[in-house]
């Protein structure tokens, strides 16, 4: 009545996939999955920074950008960071402050980040880099 199948199931091919490289393709383990969540934190907010330092030049930005990168690198393995020419956009205090803002969100992301993965270095570099957004938007530790 039914005729045999004569070529190999889909859904053996599926199995074999997920069995040796998971459900979409090999994975990483939770240590890697944290250095690229933090190096993508870590990134975006040496752009901004990147910005800060086009609208409102500063030795204590220089610092935090050459130190943001180099931080990034290290998590790259060694590939430096992609660094994003500033715009020309205009440079008035709301923006300014609004930068800043951003800046202050992506490193206390950074920071939650860094303290999950045991990593002090990146943990204090975020840390550091919170108190001095925190202090450019007027926000103290007093409660």
């Amino acid at each position: 009545m039914y005729e045999p199948i004569r070529t190999k199931s889909v859904h053996t091919m599926t199995a074999f996939a997920r069995d040796t490289h998971g459900a979409h393709g090999p994975r990483r383990s939770r240590e890697q999955e944290l250095d690229i969540r933090l190096a993508g934190h870590l990134t975006a907010l040496l752009t901004v920074t990147d910005e800060l330092r086009a609208l409102d030049p500063s030795a204590g930005l220089d610092d935090a950008a050459r130190l943001l990168a180099a931080r990034v690198e290290r998590l790259r393995g060694g590939h430096a960071p992609l660094r994003a020419v500033p715009t020309a956009a205009d440079g008035g205090p709301s923006r300014v402050h609004a930068l800043h803002q951003r800046a202050h969100m992506l490193a206390g992301q950074a920071l939650v980040v860094a303290g999950t993965r045991g990593d002090a270095a990146g943990a204090a570099l975020a840390e550091e880099r919170l108190r001095a957004h925190a202090a450019a938007l007027g926000i103290t530790d007093e409660a």
